[in-house]
């Protein structure tokens, strides 16, 4: 029963929100019905406590254990730590839905999946294409087990491999479909190899959307176009980002006083940040809009850091770190912004090559989004 009242009141978030795709109803059958979230939940899940992350055991508190598999729609559930940060984890529904329903699946399409996890998306996709017609790929082989067991346990008829996604699955190629489960900068020219003519690509690009692209008829190329937000985890071995404080140091000599003219809440918005995610690929930006007003933090992952605070009467503080000035070098990717008019993140695509890929904006005749 505990189980059931999360699951009613997820799925009445979901309605309540407008997060179920109206053209892929089988979507919120498969997550509501046919593959429940919490069948593929491993027992232990950890959640941040405000320092590190900590076990939730279901044996010891199941209570907290269904919180963390069904809580709201924009929310994972972490089902391993590596090195003290999540190294896999079930998905929020919101973004599964969303990339689910970028697929286009249809019944009898062969589909390759990369990242396998805990089996829950591969599960989905099984529902809608049929047994024998998913092949999931995962390069940690304890999860590849565990996720072989509770499709089995489900009565889902996937084949499930241990190997590196990157390489997509070249025996069971030609593939209808192909999905990955996590956020890639350079997307693999294997995936692109192995799909048909015609054929479609969803997957997370960098940190913040993901994209679906379709293979041309020659099969040299494919394009396509942003589909909607999501922030996933990199490849096993990607270098996740250090926080602000990790790059800042303690050397009170390091630090530089900025002065700052314009108006930094515009960091906090979506098309802004896609368009800047572009524009600055190694450029991290967070920021948190509270009562005392609102704080920006950029870092490059490397050396360099900045940090810039705007009180409640509109004036702001700044601070940087290392050899770049990252907040000159956003200003300067907001401005190339607004003078193409300020796109929107759905304005945004992107082609892929054997040898190149760019992203473009409006069109994909259009010339590289790049400063």
């Amino acid at each position: 029963m505990y189980l059931d009242d999360r699951r009613l009141a997820l799925t009445e978030a979901m309605d309540t929100q407008g997060l179920w795709p109206a053209d892929s109803p089988w979507v919120r059958r498969a997550i509501l019905e046919t593959v429940p979230r919490h069948m593929f939940a491993p027992e232990r899940l950890w959640t941040w406590d405000g320092e590190a992350y900590v076990p939730v055991d279901r044996a010891v508190d199941p209570d907290r254990w269904a919180d963390l598999v069904y809580a709201g729609p924009y929310d994972s559930a972490i089902t391993q730590i590596l090195d003290g940060l999540p190294g896999s984890s079930l998905s929020c529904v919101s973004v599964v839905a969303d990339m689910l329903d970028s697929l286009i699946l249809e019944p009898g399409h062969r589909v390759l999946e990369v990242g396998a996890g805990a089996g829950w998306n591969a599960g989905l996709l099984a529902t809608r294409a049929g047994d024998g017609l998913v092949t999931t790929v995962e390069v940690d082989g304890t999860l590849t087990t565990a996720a072989r067991e509770r499709l089995d346990a489900s009565g889902l008829d996937v084949a499930v491999h241990t190997g590196d996604g990157n390489a997509g699955w070249p025996t069971a190629a030609p593939f209808d479909r192909v999905i990955a489960t996590y956020a890639v900068d350079e997307v693999p020219w294997a995936w692109v190899e192995q799909t048909r003519s015609g054929g479609r690509l969803v997957f997370p690009w960098g940190r913040l959307g993901h994209v679906a692209l379709t293979v041309a008829d020659d099969g040299k190329s494919a394009t396509g176009w942003v589909q909607g937000l999501g922030m996933f985890m990199p490849s096993r071995g990607t270098d996740q980002g250090r926080e602000h404080h990790a790059i800042r140091g303690d050397d009170p000599a390091a630090v530089r006083e900025v002065p700052v003219q314009q108006d930094l809440r515009p960091l906090a918005d979506t098309d802004l940040l896609f368009a800047l995610r572009v524009s600055h690929p190694d450029i991290r930006i967070t920021s948190t809009d509270t009562e005392q007003g609102f704080t920006v933090r950029l870092h490059d992952g490397l050396s360099s850091w900045a940090s810039a605070v705007t009180d409640t009467s509109g004036l702001t503080a700044a601070q940087e770190g290392g050899p770049r000035h990252l907040l000159a070098e956003v200003e300067g990717g907001r401005q190339f912004w607004e003078q193409r008019g300020s796109p929107r993140l759905w304005d945004f695509g992107m082609t892929v090559t054997p040898d190149r890929q760019f992203v473009w904006s409006g069109s994909a005749e259009a010339e590289p989004y790049r400063l």
